[in-house]
């Protein structure tokens, strides 16, 4: 092989893989994959009373231990691998606001690009869900802006409990158990376009009442669970430092890249090898 023919196979190949694994990870990440709709729960604040009946739906739908809805609810509660969902009580200005925290459900999620066995699953219909076919790597702990996932350390055979979106149920064609349950219509199931012109329709229809910003619509690529509030959000244990940007596009580059440069340096020394043989015989 000449020097030319094989820095002609070494750019050919560089490029070609480059080339379809970026076309792969740019449907991938765009969601050209799916002609469904993501799926998505609208969470109006102002609406919200604290009366836990969500907590206690989801924890009879996945078959876990009721909540104590008679203890009193403040700022401190955390899901659990047994609460998958909690109410959160926050003083403000406007008074006493609830907010329900869970799974997001992002629309590019960080958890499920972080997972090496592919146990994270986005579904086609928004759901982010887990299969038991995990490791207990638990990146997809680490890697959550929202610090949710849970893993069963005490457990001989440890599952990752988070919120599914009622992903059986959706199946079913069943509303998820916390929307189906909520007294006050606090909560609205259906696709994320519909959720966000209802959300906004509501800012425009009352000013006084929101705050003009709905959050999920764009925080880390935006989320399946969005939410509207009559405070800004970093006063109701929201973060707000989080870019539009999905995390997982800060290491796609390099993620694409390392697989590329490891077959590069093969052909290059197969080639440097066959030359350096060629020449021998001469």
């Amino acid at each position: 092989m000449e020097r030319r023919d094989f820095l002609k196979l070494c750019l050919s190949s560089a490029g070609g893989l480059f080339l379809s694994g970026f076309a792969r990870s740019s449907r991938a990440f765009s969601g050209e994959a799916s002609e469904k709709e993501f799926m998505g729960i609208l969470v109006d604040t102002t609406k919200c009373i604290g009366c836990r009946s969500c907590e206690v739906a989801c924890s009879s739908s996945h078959g876990l231990p009721s909540p104590n809805i008679e203890q009193e609810v403040w700022n401190v509660n955390d899901t659990t691998t047994e609460r998958l969902t909690v109410i959160n009580r926050f003083s403000t200005a406007q008074g006493n606001i609830f907010v329900k925290k869970q799974c997001m459900h992002c629309n590019i999620p960080a958890c499920v690009a972080a997972c090496l066995v592919k146990a994270m699953k986005k579904r086609e219909e928004g759901h982010v869900t887990w299969e038991e076919n995990c490791m207990g790597c638990r990146y997809c702990m680490f890697s959550c802006p929202f610090g949710i996932p849970r893993f069963e350390y005490a457990s001989p055979t440890p599952r990752l409990q988070k919120c599914d979106l009622c992903y059986e149920r959706y199946l079913r064609g069943e509303p998820p158990a916390c929307v189906e349950t909520c007294p006050q219509e606090a909560l609205i199931f259906g696709t994320r376009r519909e959720l966000l012109l209802e959300a906004k329709k509501r800012i425009a229809l009352y000013p006084k009442r929101y705050v003009p910003h709905v959050y999920g619509e764009k925080e880390v690529g935006g989320t399946g669970y969005m939410y509207l509030a009559s405070v800004p959000f970093d006063q109701i244990g929201f973060r707000t430092d989080l870019e539009s940007k999905p995390l997982p596009e800060y290491t796609r580059p390099f993620l694409y890249s390392e697989p590329l440069v490891l077959i590069f340096w093969c052909l290059f020394f197969l080639g440097l090898n066959r030359i350096t043989k060629k020449e021998e015989k001469r």
